[in-house]
């Protein structure tokens, strides 16, 4: 026989109950999680770029996300500089492009980067090789110039009042022609820790391009001013636009590139890119807005630890395609100009008005607005790049097809997610995600109570390397109604360490059991 819920409660007032089942619980406030993001859409890339990446990423046992943005900086570092995309009317984009990943320590960053680089480097190789007799013979034109000048400018201190006059103005027009001789500089595709006045420096020597790839963030380090003690971002800024940079230093030659292309392709420790918004300026002067972004899932704890092998018909391929390219391009001094076919541009334009309809106030991009106003530039970059990689050989005689910007407007969209993603996590509460992670403990775990204790000794040492880091955590899950810290016993007055604070958990956690 059933009893009556009031009966239940007979004979009790509202503090009487409350006193038996303590204080009656809310409901408590979602923590919202990180939505799940987009792999790297491998299909994007034309055959061999995407066997590469493809191969790469399962010898290495590293998410494919990483070898797919480093192949699009690779082949920006054999194009940049050398190739524009004509857009529409007086639009054109240039083809270098910024990406950085964010990898745990652990995820074989260094073996990705052998592999998808060590081809670039040959090709630079082979250029240097190339070169050498040209620097040769300029060497040594300069060096018998400037050695002719000089007795002429000797002879005409000897000469006769009547004949210094004619003779000077030998050895002065000697001496202009030999400074008009340059020496080409040692040709260089890759740079890795450089202060941005190396930029400069090699942007002037190497035809105004040059990329910085590396395994790590430390470029990011120096932007915020490792050596200087501030910020210096200009030369990258510039360089990825293409504006040109007029430098002058005191003592040094004036350097002055027309149109600088600058490219990166980092891999990063996810911290790296949650601090980024701390460099002053990066994001108020558009730093920030400039990199491609890529926050994928570390494969660490389930990787097949006997992998299928790179195919060596495969990375040959990618080498053969990666070099001929590389040196096909690097003697040309105006840029190729890719036109799009008509096709191509209203796949495009089809893209600038969901961007434009997703700007506004209410829109989905409005949080991400200054890196979203760069988006379409970046797909019509990055359509200039599958093209190159489609057609290594000859791709600046042909146009982009439609299909070609199809499938840079499906990168598009997953550097879009990953982008909100990466500037979502930059604006949050830092004690946001720590209270996530202490959150889906517990609820594996479902205790009633617990101590401050038991719980850091539940955790990873990685996530909380002290007992007082998880302390912003608890607040954070105590303010939304998850937990509840419960009064202190009483001290027995005999001294000694106090009892580490107890909780008690939301009845939904306890539930999960």
């Amino acid at each position: 026989m059933s009893v009556p819920e009031t009966d239940l409660w007979a004979g009790f007032d509202d503090g009487a109950a409350e006193d038996l089942t303590g204080p009656v619980w809310d409901e408590p406030v979602p923590l919202k999680a990180r939505p799940a993001l987009p792999e790297f859409p491998v299909d994007a890339l034309p055959g061999w770029l995407a066997g590469m990446v493809r191969g790469v990423a399962e010898e290495t046992q590293t998410p494919a996300d990483l070898a797919g943005c480093l192949a699009l900086a690779v082949i920006a570092t054999a194009a940049g500089g050398r190739v524009k995309v004509c857009v529409r009317g007086h639009w054109r984009e240039p083809v270098n492009v910024y990406t950085a990943v964010a990898l745990d320590p652990g995820n074989r960053k260094s073996a990705v980067f052998d592999l998808m680089v060590r081809p670039l480097l040959a090709a630079e190789k082979a250029l240097i090789e190339l070169s050498g007799p040209l620097r040769a013979e300029a060497e040594t034109t300069q060096r018998l110039a400037k050695a002719a000048a000089d007795k002429a400018a000797g002879k005409a201190s000897n000469a006769t009042p009547e004949e210094r006059d004619q003779l000077t103005a030998e050895a002065v027009s000697l001496a202009q022609a030999a400074e008009e001789i340059t020496v080409p500089a040692v040709p260089q595709l890759v740079a890795d820790d450089v202060t941005p006045e190396n930029v400069g420096t090699l942007l002037d020597q190497q035809g105004g391009r040059i990329a910085c790839l590396s395994a790590e963030g430390e470029l990011f380090d120096i932007i915020a001013g490792r050596y200087t003690g501030k910020p210096n971002m200009g030369m990258f800024l510039k360089g990825h636009a293409g504006d040109m940079i007029r430098v002058n230093r005191q003592g040094r030659e004036a350097q002055h590139i027309d149109a600088p292309a600058v490219t990166i392709g980092l891999a990063v420790q996810p911290e790296v890119l949650d601090a980024l918004n701390r460099i002053d300026g990066a994001d108020g002067r558009g730093l920030l807005a400039r990199f491609l972004y890529s926050r994928p899932v570390s494969l660490v704890g389930r990787r097949n630890l006997t992998p299928d092998l790179l195919d060596e018909q495969m990375a040959a391929t990618y080498a053969k395609n990666l070099g001929g390219l590389t040196l096909a391009l690097a003697d040309w001094t105006d840029p190729a100009l890719l036109q799009l076919s008509p096709e191509a541009d209203a796949v495009l334009l089809a893209f600038q008005k969901v961007t434009e309809s997703r700007l506004g106030p209410d829109g989905s991009l409005a949080p991400v607005v200054k890196w979203a106003s760069k988006r379409d530039g970046a797909v019509a970059r990055i359509a200039g790049l599958l093209h190159l990689a489609a057609h290594p050989e000859d791709g600046w005689h042909k146009p982009i097809e439609a299909a070609t910007m199809a499938a840079a407007t499906e990168l598009g969209n997953y550097f879009t997610a990953h982008a909100l993603d990466v500037f979502s996590v930059m604006s949050a509460d830092p004690a946001h995600d720590a209270a996530l992670t202490v959150l889906s403990q517990l609820v594996s775990n479902h205790p009633q109570q617990f101590t401050k204790r038991e719980l850091f000794r539940m955790l990873r040492r990685a996530d909380f390397p002290a007992i007082s880091d998880l302390d912003p955590a608890l607040t954070l899950l105590e303010e939304h109604g998850w937990i509840r810290q419960l009064p202190a016993p009483p001290r027995t007055g005999r001294g000694g360490r106090p009892p580490s604070p107890r909780y008690e958990t939301h009845p939904r956690i306890t539930r999960a059991a």
